[in-house]
């Protein structure tokens, strides 16, 4: 797919005006055209006014002024999500299998959250230009949460076992999806993708732990369903970083709007 993205992708138009780069004003009437927007004679000025957010490049600069709080949240909300996320996809065959199913049918499980994951990816991305991403994002939370539970219960009951399956992998993937399209309006361009890698590396950690977090339950005689239970936590403590996201910002808007 890269060689797909690096020639139909378009850049941003904040990126085209902070960077400008070689070809911008074209691209950003191409752009302004697909929005329904009128063209313009050249390239705007960028913003150099240093704002309450203004701070270092790097690392620095995802933690001067508002971006502190901002940054602090994704990182939380990106681990608790990865968290839930790789112990489903790791663990959810294995569990089935233990839980009665033949290896099979265990496969089988794992291939319906995947199957789920496409849709529920889609529908989030359909769904978020009509509803905040922040609702739709405690929306998913709560219903993959409730989920998680649901499939401790039947886990050992294959048809049913198998419906939430396909409902758990939209609903686990829709958070995925959701934090990934959150994450870059909390920063300015200057600081957007280190801020972006930074949050996918510390969710990193969520994925790398949560397995073993699993393993070493289940090696304490820890049952599949109580598994289910505990992994869904994360998922509704995910509720409250994601809901401190917005409230900086909005404090950041409203301060700047009453100087004018």
């Amino acid at each position: 797919m890269t060689p797909i993205v690096m020639a139909r992708l378009p850049e941003s138009l904040d990126f085209l005006v902070t960077k400008r780069p070689r070809g911008g004003l074209t691209k950003l009437n191409a752009l302004l055209f697909a929005m329904g927007r009128p063209a313009v004679a050249q390239l705007p000025p960028p913003d150099t006014a240093p704002g309450p957010n203004a701070g270092g490049r790097g690392v620095t600069g995802l933690f001067s002024g508002h971006l502190a709080m901002q940054t602090l949240m994704i990182w939380t909300s990106f681990f608790l999500v990865m968290f839930s996320f790789y112990f489903v996809l790791s663990w959810t065959p294995k569990l089935l299998v233990a839980a009665g199913m033949s290896a099979q049918q265990g496969i089988t499980g794992g291939v319906l959250l995947n199957v789920g994951g496409i849709v529920g990816g889609t529908l989030f991305g359909f769904l978020s230009s009509r509803i905040g991403l922040k609702p739709l994002l405690w929306a998913c939370f709560l219903l993959t949460a409730a989920l998680f539970v649901g499939f401790g219960m039947f886990a050992s009951t294959l048809t049913v076992a198998f419906v939430i399956a396909l409902w758990i992998g939209g609903g686990i993937f829709g958070c995925m999806v959701g934090l990934y399209a959150y994450a870059p309006s909390l920063y300015p361009p200057e600081t957007r993708t280190t801020g972006m890698g930074w949050s996918i590396g510390m969710g990193r950690f969520g994925a790398v732990l949560s397995p073993m977090v699993a393993g070493a339950l289940l090696d304490s005689g820890w049952s599949a369903a109580n598994l289910y239970y505990v992994f869904a936590m994360p998922l509704l403590i995910a509720i409250g970083s994601v809901g401190l996201l917005g409230a900086p910002m909005q404090a950041e808007r409203h301060t700047q709007t009453a100087a004018h």
